[in-house]
């Protein structure tokens, strides 16, 4: 399974047009080479150099196995976002504090529909997914905040 942008590479800056300090619209995502027998899809984009805990960016399950691409600035239809940190379900861009932080776009192959409402916590995706995940993979962004 693969995990790939138009809008930056692997291990690459992510456009502040992404982020807090542009127009905050999620980055275009193309996935492929996913199981055939893959149920549902799972993103989850968090950023494990935040100071006080990794924090959400985007949580979004129950996408359809045959999502190949989430265009900018939209949500797969027929799937459900769970609350990110900033307090809200949908997407929240690259916003660190200071320094150059990572940004993990994980996609998660499941052999199930997950059995939960939207807006639920990350904690709650992770703990119904979890014995039902087929494959994963993901693509890194960095991020330095303008001054």
């Amino acid at each position: 399974m693969l995990i790939t942008s138009t809008a930056f590479q692997q291990n690459g800056y992510i456009p502040s047009k992404y982020t807090c300090d542009g127009i905050n619209h999620n980055p275009p995502l193309t996935f492929s080479k996913v199981p055939e027998n893959a149920q549902s899809l799972v993103l989850i984009v968090e950023d494990p150099d935040a100071p006080s805990k990794v924090f959400t960016h985007w949580l979004i399950y129950n996408m359809p196995p045959s999502t190949l691409q989430i265009l900018e600035n939209q949500v797969p239809s027929n799937s459900a976002q769970g609350m990110t940190d900033f307090g809200k379900a949908g997407y929240g861009g690259p916003c660190p504090p200071s320094g150059t932080h990572r940004y993990f776009f994980k996609l998660f192959a499941l052999g199930t529909r997950l059995n939960l409402p939207n807006g639920v916590s990350k904690e709650d995706v992770q703990e119904a997914m979890k014995a039902y995940i087929l494959e994963s993979t993901e693509i890194v962004g960095l991020y330095e905040k303008k001054e």
